[in-house]
């Protein structure tokens, strides 16, 4: 399943609602969906915000066994591996923490496995959460 957003934040409400009607038709259990909306709020707010595109977002959603897939594709835009990005170390005082990428070590702890892919100016993030018997809802 899959649509396009508005490069805006307020696109988001939209964004959540696509997201639960998929993972009402999956059965998911609410952490899972807790978790996965966090983290596609945090890709799509830094697509909308760092990238400089005009286009729509592309978010799509999949299920593969027992494995939930979202991509996030922006268009247009140049590249920003979101999986090279230095960790986040949470050990440090607040004052000595750098500013930004707080939400990327939010992304990483939300999901089990992140992809990054970069061609034709189009820049896609892959985000997989692992489903184990308890995250589907019978």
């Amino acid at each position: 399943m899959e649509r396009r957003f508005r490069r805006t934040v307020d696109a988001l409400e939209e964004v959540f609602g696509f997201v639960s009607g998929f993972t009402t038709r999956c059965r998911l259990d609410e952490d899972v969906v807790f978790r996965i909306k966090i983290a596609i709020e945090e890709v799509f707010v830094n697509m909308v915000r760092h990238n400089k595109g005009s286009n729509d977002i592309l978010v799509s959603l999949t299920r593969e066994g027992n494995k939930l897939i979202v991509s996030l594709t922006d268009f247009d835009v140049e590249s920003f591996d979101i999986t090279r990005a230095d960790e986040y170390d949470t050990r440090q005082p607040l004052d000595r923490r750098p500013i930004g990428r707080l939400g990327i070590h939010l992304v990483r702890n939300m999901v089990d496995e992140i992809s990054y892919q970069y061609e034709d100016r189009q820049s896609r993030i892959t985000l997989i959460k692992n489903l184990g018997k308890t995250d589907v809802q019978s």
